[in-house]
């Protein structure tokens, strides 16, 4: 028995990793699930990639997946079409602007918005308070949408009152120059009280002696928040700030394709909205995915030079 016990101490001491998945079997077998989820719906469409060097045709074989090798290979083709094209740069840089606008406005206004939550004396107010801004985050871009068309529309909430005042309504949903501004203040409204929420439980987790500390040296409440509390939030808006600069070509396409619509292409049409219109509406599969295919390339590219930046400036990083 002596001997059993010690081969099992040196057997746990050169295989660290097996010996807590044998002490703690229930933890991995709950990833299961996780992990199908990965592999199905994240690895698998892998050999879908291949259509972006395809001329791919859906009934070339026995169903779509078998059609994918039956078409024929084409190389670069499809990415020469989709660079020769000026209106990629034009989706690319409407993408850019709408997604840099949303990030200047979203990304600050929740942080500063856990920092006044959180200075609330009253906990029932602030509960209510904390519950709705968030609640508006289970609301499906359908559903904000049917609320921001019926108060933003030509007779509209809005457009009585100001029809009231000047006589002339403002189309907000069909101004190329205004309807940034609608998605940029529809998505704040949608997920600035999921953001604060991030930032009011790393706020709870501050040593409180820290601020007892402070107030005894005599720090205002301003000074305990630039010298304690953003400092310990920090890690969390760097994470925040990087995931959103890596994501700035993916994120809000939901969004813009549920607002627009043909009145506003020129402004409003981004990469995603695009690949969706071309490649489900139009069929041309091979071209929507060559374009989604350098959308994700350049995505990596920019979450990764996000994160060198605060490694090196910061010294903060997500890896």
């Amino acid at each position: 028995m002596a001997r059993e016990s010690i081969k099992s101490i040196e057997w746990g001491k050169k295989h660290p990793g097996l010996r807590f998945i044998k002490t703690h079997p229930l933890l991995y077998i709950m990833l299961i699930p996780g992990l199908l989820k990965i592999i199905i719906f994240e690895f698998v469409p892998y050999w879908g990639l291949q259509i972006a060097f395809k001329d791919y045709n859906i009934f070339a074989g026995n169903g779509p997946w078998n059609a994918i090798t039956a078409s024929a290979w084409v190389g670069l083709k499809n990415f020469k079409v989709l660079f020769q094209s000026p209106k990629f740069f034009q989706l690319l840089r409407n993408t850019l602007e709408i997604n840099l606008l949303r990030i200047a406005f979203t990304f600050p206004i929740p942080i500063m918005m856990a920092l006044f939550i959180v200075e609330i004396r009253s906990r029932g107010y602030r509960k209510v308070t904390q519950t709705m801004i968030y609640v508006p985050y289970f609301f499906s871009w359908a559903v904000i949408y049917g609320i921001f068309s019926s108060i933003l529309s030509s007779d509209g909430l809005v457009n009585l009152a100001i029809k009231a005042i000047t006589g002339k309504p403002v189309m907000f949903l069909t101004n190329p120059h205004l309807f940034r501004g609608v998605l940029v203040f529809t998505d704040l409204w949608k997920n600035v009280g999921y953001n604060s929420v991030i930032y009011i439980a790393v706020i709870a987790g501050i040593d409180p002696q820290l601020y007892e500390a402070a107030r005894i040296d005599g720090a205002s409440k301003w000074r305990q928040i630039f010298s304690i509390t953003l400092p310990c939030i920090l890690p969390t808006i760097v994470l925040k700030f990087t995931l959103s600069f890596g994501h700035i070509l993916t994120t809000g396409w939901s969004q813009v394709l549920m607002f627009y619509n043909p009145a506003v292409y020129d402004t409003a049409d981004i990469i995603k909205t695009y690949v969706y219109r071309v490649g489900i509406g139009n069929l041309n599969f091979s071209h929507a995915t060559a374009i989604d295919l350098f959308n994700s390339v350049i995505a990596f590219i920019l979450i990764v030079t996000a994160n060198s930046i605060n490694k090196k400036y910061l010294h903060k990083s997500i890896w």
